[in-house]
């Protein structure tokens, strides 16, 4: 029987197979007729297909996909619809949204090859990302690709933005597939996870593949364990009588406008401190900056270090090797006996990292990143281990809250707003509770038991959430979009309705 990753993108004739029944199969019927009747009077037909793809929270393992790393997320209810259709008499691209005032329709030239715009950040780049990827990946697949047609577009999210929930990722999957589902193909589910990882940075977003992996791969009811090169998905059946609640501190996370300050300079970070701990090992500069490019090629040479030492933690290494101090761009070239423009020419966007860092704070992002992927292993054994409920519920709890202390101090991810929601979480019952995705905004997810969640979200709503109703920051109406509980949801899809 083939492997999950190996199927494609299930196609589907009706909604239950992916919401389920009950409200959320209503809500999601109602969502699909709207759908319907906008394209048709935003472009005067119906559409052809729908493709949808999951939002995710990140259970553990935080900014370590991109050092090659496992995580462990699960895909939520809310997710990103396309609704697409061919339309060869314009060599336009169409792509509106069923929330109009918020995001007005964007068109681009029916060009795989255009560039992006980056200093003008639209909404609509996402779609073409997805648009781009799916050429690039025809074309090596000896797909003919020289037509050029039009498309017609319209999308519909209900994942927040700049929450950390992956919104991007659930845009960029379900374009990706929207457009396979219109030229009337279908690729295995780990390949489609490879290529939209690789268009998401086409907006300059250095994505380490976590997002879509699990947008495309995730299954109901479990969690999965992602792991890298190659991309596989291992199903984790969560405790029963733990339930996750994601909150949304409601400082947004703009991962794309501030990646050069944030996201991609840690990703740089942690790029330096492997060629340093390479060097430092043993390496000779020259090999360390040409073999070195994650943290996880130079784990090997630190375990053997900390072997010496009757330790198997390469955090060993990361103590004796890199100073706690920020290193100058001086010290690196110095050990590294190579400009650090020469070192990072090949990636635009880290380039783009070296004319704004000041220093660079090596110890900590390699002391994080070793750190937490321990923890995601040891999250997947207390799962699969013997131990009581209780029990098992209290050491994941202890997991994330320690995955959190390491994203705040080590890896300074975090934000006051993620800070005072993470303390009030945890006063109010929660297990564990730690800030997911990117952080510098967006939300939490906390391990809650199941009989104590009702009220759990209820102080939430007061302790947190009322005084930003009372600025007017956000309606209390919509509260349901900012706190709520979630169970694992399916992966991506394709409707033909």
């Amino acid at each position: 029987m083939a492997k999950h990753e190996d199927l494609p993108v299930p196609i589907f004739d009706s909604l239950e197979p992916v919401y389920g029944g009950g409200s959320l199969l209503e809500e999601a019927q109602l969502r699909f007729d709207n759908l319907k009747s906008t394209f048709q009077k935003v472009f005067g037909h119906p559409p052809e297909v729908f493709a949808r793809s999951p939002g995710r929270v990140n259970l553990i393992g935080e900014h370590i996909d991109y050092e090659g790393y496992s995580v462990l997320p699960m895909a939520i209810r809310q997710d990103t619809i396309v609704a697409i259709r061919k339309n060869d008499a314009e060599n336009i691209l169409r792509i509106a949204n069923v929330n109009d005032e918020k995001h007005a329709m964007c068109t681009y030239p029916a060009d795989p090859d255009q560039a992006l715009d980056l200093k003008n950040h639209k909404w609509g780049h996402y779609f073409v990302c997805g648009y781009k990827g799916y050429y690039d990946y025809a074309k090596s697949k000896g797909g003919d690709i020289s037509k050029k047609i039009g498309l017609d577009v319209l999308v519909d999210g209900t994942v927040p933005q700049g929450s950390g929930l992956s919104s991007s990722a659930a845009f960029v999957c379900s374009s990706t597939i929207a457009i396979m589902a219109a030229f009337g193909v279908n690729f295995p589910k780990k390949e489609i996870a490879q290529v939209t990882c690789e268009c998401e940075r086409h907006v300059g977003t250095q994505s380490g593949g976590m997002d879509q992996a699990i947008s495309v791969m995730a299954k109901i009811g479990f969690a999965e364990l992602i792991d890298f090169n190659p991309i596989r998905a291992t199903d984790v059946q969560l405790p029963a009588g733990g339930t996750f609640v994601i909150a949304h501190s409601l400082a947004e996370s703009q991962k794309a406008v501030t990646a050069a300050t944030n996201y991609n300079n840690r990703v740089v970070e942690c790029r330096l401190a492997s060629i340093v701990l390479g060097i430092k090992l043993g390496m000779k500069p020259q090999e360390a900056i040409s073999k070195v490019k994650t943290l996880s090629d130079v784990e090997g040479l630190c375990i053997t270090y900390a072997g010496k030492h009757n330790s198997s933690d390469p955090v060993l290494a990361v103590k004796e090797f890199l100073k706690e101090e920020p290193y100058t761009v001086e010290e690196i070239e110095k050990i590294a006996e190579e400009k650090l423009t020469s070192i990072l020419a090949s990636n635009a966007a880290y380039l783009d990292v070296v004319k704004v860092a000041k220093h660079y704070k090596l110890h900590q992002r390699a002391a994080h990143v070793y750190s937490e992927a321990k923890r995601v292993h040891a999250f997947k054994d207390i799962v699969s281990s013997n131990l009581s409920e209780d029990e098992t519920l209290k050491k994941l709890g202890d997991l994330m809250n320690e995955s959190h202390y390491s994203c705040s101090v080590l890896y300074e991810c975090s934000c006051p707003e993620l800070e005072e929601l993470v303390n009030v979480c945890r006063k109010n019952g929660a297990l564990g509770a730690r800030l997911t995705g990117a952080g510098w905004g967006g939300c939490t997810v906390s391990l809650v038991k199941e009989s104590l969640v009702p009220q759990y979200i209820l102080n939430l709503k007061e302790q947190y959430f009322q005084s930003r109703i009372d600025k007017g920051v956000i309606n209390k109406n919509e509260l349901g979009l900012y706190v709520f509980a979630s169970k694992p949801s399916s992966g991506a899809a394709i409707l033909k309705l």
